[in-house]
């Protein structure tokens, strides 16, 4: 991707993930917002992305973090803000992972996998995306979720348009630490 691209990119997962506010759109319930209006905002606040732009940073964004439908868009997944994904619940893999670092364990160990300032725990099918997660926060530590014995306990889970895992939360319990 182009440095404009990553920009705009960046733009887009604060605007339709955190801050919709900050320039003046509004999400509907799943997070949606009408291309047209998202575009004559951002002009607005002072960063204009021509619709060639756009379509360019949600075709080349390798983590898919953005999907288009029609004359909307939305973020895949990874909210600050309330919205309904209308993902149904399905049955997970029997592992999935999650990437971290060291000075986070002390308090996973204690509570689980939490949200934080996010709707949703994230993880994926496979270490070597959890392994570039946990790395940009350092150096990256993985979790082994038993995802599987999860679900049989009750525990929903969820999956994005772009491959990524949901859950409200991850009970210490259902982790396999390293070392």
């Amino acid at each position: 991707m182009t440095d404009r691209t990553v920009r705009i990119s960046k733009y887009l997962a604060r605007h339709l993930r955190h801050d919709p506010a900050a320039i003046g759109i509004t999400l509907d319930e799943q997070g949606w917002v009408p291309i047209d209006e998202l575009l004559t905002a951002a002009a607005l606040h002072g960063f204009p992305i021509t619709r060639a732009e756009l379509d360019t940073a949600v075709s080349d964004n390798d983590k898919r973090r953005y999907a288009i439908s029609g004359d909307r868009i939305r973020a895949s997944q990874g909210h600050s803000v309330r919205v309904d994904l209308g993902l149904p619940p399905v049955e997970p893999p029997h592992v999935l992972y999650h990437g971290t670092v060291s000075r986070s364990l002390a308090a996973i160990r204690r509570s689980g996998l939490l949200p934080m300032s996010r709707t949703h725990v994230h993880l994926s099918v496979d270490r070597a995306t959890a392994v570039r997660v946990g790395a940009r926060r350092g150096v990256p530590v993985v979790l082994v979720v038993a995802a599987g014995e999860m679900h049989a306990a009750g525990h929903t889970f969820m999956v994005s348009a772009n491959g990524v895992w949901l859950t409200d939360a991850v009970p210490p319990e259902f982790l396999l630490f390293p070392g």
